[in-house]
């Protein structure tokens, strides 16, 4: 509980907290000459593979290469962030003594470094091949404290873990098995990242035995909610963008009680054209589901209920089952049109909002 006790410091400290400010990027990223890629790579811990690249890559595969670098783009920003933050003793990420700041400074960093060379890898793959790679973004966070950063970091990479498995699997059936590998060792490494944001937020390092997946649609539609600006037309990565869910229970869905309970829900559904028949319609609604995905169990589908309108934003609830299913740590859910799936594969082609990113925590202490 030692790293513990400083994410409980820096609350502690808080007055007044900083207001939520565009990223910036590393010196050098995400063109580093050899200089910067060699300080890079030593504060990572490691290297750029340097076995050569496939013969060639399936066409399909090409948008599983975009995601993980628009993503890892944004890590790099994320961190970077959290780390000029403490550094600079901005309010509400101030960490009281100076051994345990440098401790966990050294351990961001290093995290830091890992996720450049993770989009650098996932861009080199695509320049090679001379796809487009999707250069940084200009991106907005919402923690305005340590304990609200490392909460949100934790989150969005269980949500990258689950979307890595979606990926792996994605090439294998492309018949790319050789970026198997490389993928497999990023999950791998991931974890690791997120037993220790677990740690430091009172949580068990390992959330469950096994990992709750996701989808490629999840994942770049809940990137969207981060992004201020892109350079270019984000239809050059093409895979779907849906509108997000928002869970109005449990702190915005980042601290739901291990419990069979009732979730509320809202959604803005403007321009969603799958939607149209719904809009305004409490009854036409009551045919829609919550879909959840939690472990490696089949879809787990909920009708919604308590449906109210606003314009095109509604408003309505589910039963979210903990018990049946075990759904601790992240549950990934969608609004979907279907219910019966017999695998994640099958969600996002009747799905009309996603994701809502729902925590169950059950603190150590």
């Amino acid at each position: 509980m030692f790293y513990k006790n400083i994410v409980a410091s820096a609350a502690l400290l808080t007055g007044v907290l900083a207001a939520p400010t565009p990223s910036a990027l590393p010196q050098g990223f995400p063109n580093p000459n050899t200089t910067e890629l060699e300080a890079i790579q030593k504060a990572a811990g490691g290297e750029l593979s340097n076995a050569p690249p496939p013969a060639s890559v399936n066409a399909s595969s090409v948008p599983v290469f975009q995601l993980i670098n628009f993503n890892e783009n944004f890590e790099v920003a994320f961190f970077n962030s959290l780390v000029y933050n403490i550094t600079n003793d901005v309010p509400g990420f101030q960490i009281p003594w100076g051994g345990e700041k440098a401790s966990l400074l050294n351990i961001l960093t290093s995290v830091l470094a890992q996720e450049e060379l993770h989009a650098l890898n996932a861009g080199g793959v695509l320049t090679h091949f001379n796809a487009f790679a999707p250069p940084p973004c200009v991106y907005k966070f919402p923690t305005t404290d340590l304990a609200s950063a490392i909460a949100l970091s934790q989150t969005f990479t269980s949500l990258v873990l689950g979307t890595l498995q979606d990926a792996a699997e994605g090439l294998a059936i492309n018949g790319d098995h050789g970026p198997v590998r490389t993928v497999a060792s990023v999950i791998g490494e991931e974890g690791e990242q997120n037993g220790f944001f677990r740690s430091l937020l009172n949580r068990k390092p390992a959330e469950k035995p096994f990992l709750t997946t996701s989808v490629a649609t999840f994942l770049f539609s809940s990137l969207q909610d981060f992004v201020v600006s892109c350079p270019f037309d984000l239809n050059q990565i093409p895979i779907p963008r849906l509108p997000t869910i928002k869970v109005l229970s449990g702190n915005s869905g980042s601290d739901v009680q291990p419990q069979d309970q009732t979730l509320t829900f809202s959604v803005d559904l403007t321009g969603v054209e799958a939607a149209k028949p719904y809009y305004g319609s409490p009854e036409a609604a009551n045919a829609l589901f919550i879909t959840y995905l939690t472990g490696q169990n089949l879809p787990v589908s909920k009708p919604i209920n308590s449906i109210a309108w606003s314009g095109e934003v509604m408003t309505f609830q589910a039963d979210f089952p903990f018990e049946e299913f075990t759904m601790s740590g992240l549950t990934v859910a969608a609004l979907t049109t279907a219910n019966n799936y017999t695998g994640p594969d099958d969600i996002a082609a009747s799905t009309l909002a996603a994701p809502a990113l729902i925590q169950v925590n059950d603190p150590i202490l």
